[in-house]
């Protein structure tokens, strides 16, 4: 991605710790972001996802004493490790959404005051965390805005209708919000990226409209179209957001996916996915 709409965050808050998880991979990039938040003078924190089931990196979120976890969405990169988090660290709250709970609630812990932003798209469960310590705030965006690529809409759990609106939500939250994601690096801007992707998608709506106008009568077809580079391991993530554009659009061709990656056969909340890392102008 380029452009000052996914401009890195220069530094991280000083109440912030990035654990990042050793799941790097072609579709994780460098791994699950396991973030611990913390105020000055407090002992305890809040842990966002926990990440995959590897024993050290549980320990070393166990060891920060978390008094909260906060999960983003059920898709195991994110939460395979939560019961033994929760082995390691029988004392910490946790907040698990489900799809349509909780939006607008304030919880505290740890000295900070979080507040549930509902912003499915992604996943129907998808959540953001809008976190404040004293006059600083910042938002945790799981797999809805990353730090470099884009996500996938996950039909048929995902919605693209869905999606947009969550987007627009987020760009609505003001500037300079800095943005603390699932994958990838921390951002500068909330508003702005949520604002490149939503003119992203957009773009492939229209992509997507002139492929049919043109005679695309299948899936495949549609992919050839809209995204004729794509690299084979991604294949079977765009291959679900391009059904996912086609149901918002109104386009009823059978609704499950042929091709054989992990995402085409498993329940939605039982995948094992993380999205594709692709540049804005191929994905």
């Amino acid at each position: 991605m380029t452009g000052s709409a996914t401009t890195p965050l220069a530094d991280l808050p000083g109440w912030v710790r990035l654990f990042r998880a050793p799941n790097p991979g072609p579709m994780t990039l460098t791994g699950t972001n396991s973030w611990v938040l913390r105020a000055p003078g407090h002992d305890t924190c809040v842990v966002v996802d926990p990440g995959p089931a590897d024993e050290a990196h549980l320990a070393a979120l166990a060891a920060q004493q978390p008094q909260l976890t906060l999960i983003t969405h059920d898709h195991p990169d994110h939460v395979e490790g939560l019961d033994r988090f929760r082995e390691l660290a029988p004392t910490t709250r946790l907040h698990r959404p489900s799809a349509g709970a909780a939006d607008g609630e304030t919880l505290r812990a740890a000295g900070l005051t979080v507040e549930i932003v509902a912003t499915p798209g992604h996943t129907t469960e998808s959540t953001c965390y809008l976190v404040s310590c004293g006059d600083e705030r910042l938002i945790l965006t799981g797999d809805t805005v990353l730090g470099a690529g884009t996500t996938v809409v996950m039909w048929p759990d995902g919605d693209l209708g869905a999606y947009l609106a969550s987007l627009e939500r987020l760009r609505d939250l003001g500037a300079g919000l800095p943005v603390l994601p699932g994958h990838g690096p921390a951002l500068a801007d909330c508003a702005a990226a949520a604002g490149f992707y939503l003119a992203h998608r957009r773009a492939r709506l229209d992509q997507v409209r002139a492929a049919l106008a043109d005679g695309a009568g299948d899936v495949d077809a549609v992919l050839a179209r809209v995204y004729p580079d794509i690299a084979p391991d991604v294949r079977p993530a765009a291959e679900l957001t391009v059904r996912a554009q086609l149901a918002h659009l109104g386009v009823g061709w059978p609704d499950r996916p042929r091709s054989g990656g992990p995402a085409s056969h498993q329940p939605a909340r039982e995948r094992e996915h993380n999205p594709p890392f692709e540049p804005l102008d191929r994905t």
